[in-house]
Parts: C-alpha cells; sequence; structure tokens
C-alpha cells in the first residue's frame, strides 16, 4: 500500500484545497504517507494517524518522521470510534475494502467525532457511468474477488454517506486513478 500512495498521496494533497483545516485523522492510513505529504504541504495543520498497534510500531522512523512534532500516532478500531475532535476525517482505500454495513459503521464513527464544520475525505476510485474502460471498473472486480468489497459510482457514495450521517458535496478528480469524495455533516 506504501508503493500505491507514492502516487496517489502526493495526487490528494495537490487536488485538495486544505485551508481552513487545524487538525486532520487518517483513518486506516498505515505508515502514514498520505498524512505525512498533505502535513508538509499545510504547515498549520496538526494530524493523528489511526492504525492497528502492529503497524502503529513502524511508523514513528517512516514518512511521518519529519512532520512528527506535528502528528500523533492513535491505536484504534475504525469500525467502533476514531480519535474525536478533528475538523477532518480522511481514509484512502479503506471505504472500497469493505461492505455497506462495515463502511457505514467507520462513516459514522468519523461522524461522531467531527468537529463542527468539519469534512469527511474518501479517496477512491469512482466509478462512471458507460461502458468504457476504466482501471476503476476493473479493480471493482478485483474487490468481489478478495476483501468482499467494491467501487462505488457517485450515488452509491451519496447514498453510503447519507446512511452514516454525512451529505456528499462534491466530487474532486486527482492527477492519479482517485478521486476525493468530500463530504458534510447532513
Amino acid at each position: 500500500m506504501t508503493a500505491f500512495s507514492m502516487v496517489d498521496s502526493p495526487a490528494v494533497a495537490a487536488a485538495y484545497n486544505f485551508d481552513g483545516i487545524r487538525s486532520i485523522v487518517d483513518v486506516g492510513g498505515g505508515h502514514g504517507l498520505l498524512l505525512a505529504t498533505i502535513l508538509a504541504k499545510n504547515p498549520q495543520m496538526k494530524g493523528t494517524l489511526l492504525e492497528v498497534p502492529h503497524v502503529l510500531d513502524e511508523c514513528r522512523n517512516g514518512p511521518l518522521k519529519p512532520v512528527m512534532e506535528r502528528c500523533t500516532l492513535a491505536s484504534g478500531d475504525m469500525f467502533s470510534s476514531v480519535p474525536a475532535g478533528s475538523d477532518a476525517y480522511i481514509m484512502k482505500h479503506i471505504i472500497h475494502d469493505w461492505p455497506d454495513d462495515l463502511c457505514i459503521k467507520i462513516l459514522a464513527a468519523c461522524r461522531r467525532g467531527v468537529n463542527p464544520g468539519g469534512k469527511l475525505l474518501v479517496v477512491d476510485n469512482v466509478i462512471q457511468s458507460g461502458n468504457d474502460f476504466a482501471p476503476g471498473k476493473f479493480l471493482d472486480l478485483v474487490m468481489l474477488l478478495f476483501p468482499g468489497g467494491r467501487e462505488r459510482t457517485e450515488k452509491q457514495f451519496a447514498d453510503l454517506l447519507a446512511a452514516a450521517g454525512w451529505k456528499l458535496t462534491r466530487i474532486i478528480p486527482t492527477a492519479a486513478a482517485d478521486s476525493i469524495v468530500e463530504g458534510v455533516p447532513a
């Protein structure tokens, strides 16, 4: 996943305007490359990486090292709770791993934790209509075969977010294959 992040992370940090966001939680952020990239570009921001304990053990000397003074490492279960009190929650290639019922648990945990006026940023492929080739359509088949997740259309994202107390506000394409699905509290 870190290798994929080397392409995706700069694309996400370049595509999204993080002005006004003082704190962000990267939910299931692996070794922290996405969070480190965002923090490096936004020196006003503090970040939290939420991961399972064995992944966090490897983070202090990884991509987060240059920004550790503005970063907190948190161990937890994203299906039940996330660190509360943040202006934004971001997750890259997390929602596509899970069926809707488990995604709603993750998104609802973020909704409970977000500060008033906060944002949800889901970085994933967004399936376009029609039969033209798109990498996300192939990835959708892969996700169905292995972990049981799936790629989603804009409407499916809107419905999923709504079920967890969010409203989809826009989809921002990136220079990579992923888009940023932005939501605000409903």
